[in-house]
């Protein structure tokens, strides 16, 4: 880009030269570009003409010109970012911004949240660090989640607020040969977002692909076989009947991408860049269900945020802001929401280091103490668990007689920063009865194997709830590795029979109510206790509408809209 080539000149000769004139000839100039000096009279008449330097040359060969820098670089580029991002030029303000990360904070203040550019209602969100692949099968943090889930789409969609599964790619669906049959019936003139159009036997192909990945194959387990017996028809026979399938093929793992081109799919937006420093999203032209308000959404990765300040930053909660850059005194909080998902101890029984006594007896010192009422995190971010979903009250751990607990324990713990507070605060309780908490720290968001987890007596790391909470968390036994390295080997097997068992009612209250009673049996005997939620907030001025949380704690991009700018309204009329 000739500008970005232009500017980085300019700020070259402005490092060496300063702001105040200069008595400089030509031959000096040329020296300091690398040119000859032809071309370094070119370039000083050319930013001469765009007002970034006077020069006053003086009559004579060798003769010394005046030479005045009349703009800081850091001005000029946040001048030409601002002219970039107006005209929509969000290539050419990606290059820009890249001359001076340490600065792209700065210069996109005034450009962030809503804003209209280029005629296209335009979101522009900051985040605190580089985002992971946008692999529905791979990654692991909460942003991505709810990134993928715009860009790819199922056989059947969760949609923010309703627990059950909508259509999505398949507009309806049937179940037969009690429950051992499933079949899905796809949308005509389906398209993948490089405009080619969808066919059953794409589908059928990325299907198969998922059924052998370690990461969706614990959804898929019971499927004996996919095929397509109409073009427009997906079928699934199962082995047993499986009553959640409609839900699981709506999850994460189950998203379906371009066979040959796993970064295209067929959600409400489309990846249009992927870099470093911006990953921006655009509209779904031929997307088959309602198409969002917004047009294009940016995600500009500013590392440079204050990530001392845990809670002001972009990681737990997520507060976000939205609105053009006038409106923005005026924001206020328009959305609040507990999130359904938490921060969790697991005890880890295979180990045998801790008996199930002595875990109960763990977390009973946990309850009693108050610790996680009196952790060093504000209020308004967490909020001490009673309850693993609405209605699954968390027992009261109550330890008849005198267990000591064993006389070192080992405590393996991941991603949010917040779990540190809580490492810190165990240790010390348990310091005080006689136990050394020994911690260990895994950079990873997700646990990587039964060899892992099996260094830790006990587990501590968060758990999202998706749309549908039952379900997630039946799928969360399932999927997790987690559970293959705490549960005994019969205790594995129990689980699994357990669930292959409440797959099989068709009744969705009794499924909900048997998953309920297991769960309040891992609870009881300490194997897993919700620690605390987390507050999610989403402020916006008064006049942006469609703000919706998530589950996740993000908004739905799906349903937020930007009125247009009136820079002189006129009086309004009557109805």
């Amino acid at each position: 880009m000739r500008l970005v080539h232009r500017l980085s000149q300019y700020q070259r000769l402005h490092q060496r030269l300063g702001s105040a004139p200069v008595a400089i000839t030509i031959g000096e100039l040329a020296a300091m570009f690398y040119c000859s000096e032809r071309h370094a009279r070119t370039l000083v008449q050319q930013l001469q003409e765009q007002g970034w330097l006077s020069w006053q040359s003086q009559p004579g060969r060798g003769k010394r010109a005046r030479l005045h820098c009349l703009k800081t670089p850091d001005e000029l580029r946040a001048q030409l970012l601002q002219q970039l991002l107006l005209q929509g030029n969000h290539q050419g303000a990606l290059e820009m911004a890249q001359l001076d990360p340490q600065r792209l904070q700065g210069l996109l203040s005034p450009h962030l949240g809503g804003q209209w550019q280029a005629g296209s209602p335009t979101l522009r969100i900051p985040y605190y660090r580089t985002l992971e692949n946008l692999d529905p099968l791979t990654l692991t943090g909460r942003a991505e989640q709810h990134l993928v889930s715009t860009l790819h789409a199922g056989l059947t969609r969760l949609t923010t607020g309703n627990p059950e599964p909508q259509p999505d790619l398949a507009h309806h669906w049937q179940i037969g040969n009690n429950g051992r049959r499933w079949q899905f019936f796809l949308r005509s003139r389906l398209r993948w977002h490089n405009g080619d159009p969808i066919t059953g036997q794409q589908l059928l192909q990325t299907l198969e692909q998922l059924r052998q990945h370690p990461r969706s194959q614990p959804s898929l387990a019971n499927v004996a076989s996919v095929s397509l017996p109409h073009p427009l028809c997906i079928q699934f026979d199962l082995q047993l009947p499986d009553y959640w399938l409609a839900h699981r093929l709506a999850e994460l793992p189950c998203l379906l991408t371009h066979p040959e081109l796993p970064a295209i799919g067929a959600g409400p937006f489309k990846l249009a860049l992927n870099e470093p420093h911006l990953v921006r999203l655009e509209q779904h032209a031929f997307y088959h269900l309602q198409h969002p308000y917004l047009e294009n959404i940016e995600y500009w990765i500013t590392p440079d945020l204050p990530l001392n300040d845990a809670y002001t930053s972009c990681q737990h909660p997520v507060r976000i802001t939205i609105g053009q850059q006038e409106d923005l005194a005026q924001a206020r909080p328009v959305q609040r929401s507990m999130s359904l998902g938490w921060c969790y101890l697991a005890v880890n029984l295979k180990h045998g280091v801790l008996n199930q006594a002595q875990g109960q007896k763990l977390l009973m010192l946990i309850q009693q103490s108050g610790l996680l009422g009196n952790l060093p995190i504000p209020n308004s971010v967490i909020t001490p668990s009673s309850e693993m979903l609405p209605g699954w009250r968390i027992p009261q751990q109550r330890v008849a007689g005198d267990i000591a607990l064993p006389a070192k324990l080992t405590l393996l713990y991941r991603p949010p920063v917040e779990l540190e507070s809580v490492t810190v605060a165990l240790q010390q309780l348990l310091a005080q009865h006689g136990c050394e908490l020994e911690l260990r720290y895994s950079p990873g968001k997700r646990w990587q194997s039964a060899e892992q987890i099996a260094q830790a007596d006990l587990l501590l790391a968060d758990n999202l709830i998706g749309e549908a909470p039952e379900a997630t968390l039946e799928s969360w036994l399932r999927q997790d590795t987690l559970w293959r390295g705490i549960l005994t080997d019969s205790a594995w097997r129990r689980q699994q029979e357990t669930l292959q068992r409440i797959q099989q009612l068709q009744p969705q209250q009794p499924r909900f109510e048997q998953l309920k009673n297991y769960y309040l049996q891992l609870m009881r005997a300490a194997i897993i206790t919700p620690l605390f939620h987390y507050q999610y907030q989403i402020s916006a001025p008064p006049r942006i509408h469609g703000v919706t949380l998530t589950a996740h704690g993000w908004f739905d991009f799906c349903q937020a809209w930007l009125p247009p700018p009136v820079d002189n309204p006129g009086p309004s009329q009557p109805d």
